[in-house]
């Protein structure tokens, strides 16, 4: 399996070249991709170098232009789409349908991947974006248990990326509005979800309260760990219970699933962090790596360091595992 690594920063990038990722995953420097945030991302230029760096390790760079196109504003996006393509980027990851529409035809050859925005989680769903756009892979939304992927990569004439590691978003990407109705910024079209400008932190008490916007998402006790508001991961109170509706806050990590998500036929294993440091891409990707190397040995890596790394230091295997659903 390809194992694609996140890259806010060109130093990001290529820590995650050295620590042996086979794909490179990372965006423009505006809101045509789905981690816009302050101080993240790369210039033309920038993305031109990254590139020509991963080329002489023979690592692919993947950009992603996953955002949504304001209605009779799509230059931003379709220079995004040419700029990428005359960097040379080997795969678009892009998940707009008008978008996906104009890379097929004006750069014809150009190999496309199907963003995780885009929320196609059947095959009649990813059969349209094949057939229709020439799609090479779908990045399938983080709601899918293994059986159900296994259902999916069998009946699609396309490769399957499945992420393995890093923050997980609970809803269906692509369509959440939470973000949205609270802050005014889309992470589906300006690129942010809990954006760092409306969060807010306040002690009360012994209490740590976490805020977005004009709301209260979240009170951490004394020796509970604090994490990122975002309104799918709250606590809520109602007649019945309190307590987190979805999931707790937590990172997904599927390293005990990768042998499994390989007979699922999964093709590529994505890890997430674009809006991570070195440190994280350095050591995510170099155990990732390991637990690849050995996989057709049978044998298994302990990944529990890993950790550390993750929301409030927990972590799920999420959908995958879930037996509410």
């Amino acid at each position: 399996m390809e194992l694609v690594c996140p890259a806010g920063t060109p130093a990001a990038f290529r820590t995650a070249v050295e620590a042996g990722a086979d794909a490179v995953y990372c965006g423009f420097r505006d809101e045509t991709n789905a981690r816009n945030f302050p101080g993240l991302n790369f210039s033309r230029d920038e993305l031109a170098h990254a590139v020509a760096f991963a080329r002489t390790r023979h690592v692919k760079t993947l950009v992603a232009i996953n955002t949504f196109p304001r209605a009779g504003n799509l230059g931003l996006w379709r220079a995004a789409v040419d700029d990428a393509v005359r960097c040379g980027a080997d795969a678009l990851i892009l998940a707009d349908i008008g978008l996906l529409d104009y890379a097929a035809r004006v750069h014809a050859g150009q190999r496309l991947h199907l963003s995780v925005q885009a929320a196609a989680a059947n095959p009649e769903a990813i059969a349209f974006y094949v057939e229709t756009f020439g799609v090479k892979r779908v990045v399938l939304p983080r709601v899918l248990s293994v059986a159900e992927i296994a259902s999916v990569a069998s009946a699609v004439a396309c490769e399957v990326e499945a992420f393995v590691f890093g923050g997980l978003c609970v809803m269906a990407e692509g369509s959440c509005l939470l973000s949205s109705y609270v802050t005014g910024l889309s992470p589906n079209m300006n690129g942010v979800c809990s954006p760092a400008s409306h969060v807010a932190y306040r002690q009360e008490g012994e209490e740590t309260v976490s805020r977005l916007g004009r709301f209260t998402i979240n009170r951490f006790g004394p020796h509970e760990t604090a994490a990122y508001p975002t309104i799918c991961k709250g606590r809520f109170r109602s007649a019945v219970s309190n307590g987190y509706l979805f999931e707790e806050p937590s990172s997904l990590d599927a390293a005990e699933l990768v042998a499994a998500l390989r007979s699922a036929g999964v093709t590529a294993l994505k890890i997430e962090g674009r809006q991570r440091g070195r440190a994280y891409v350095n050591r995510v990707v170099r155990a990732f790596r390991e637990a690849l190397s050995v996989l057709d040995d049978g044998r298994t890596v302990d990944l529990q360091s890993l950790n550390t790394l993750t929301e409030g230091n927990k972590s799920t295997t999420g959908a995958y595992h879930k037996t509410w659903r």
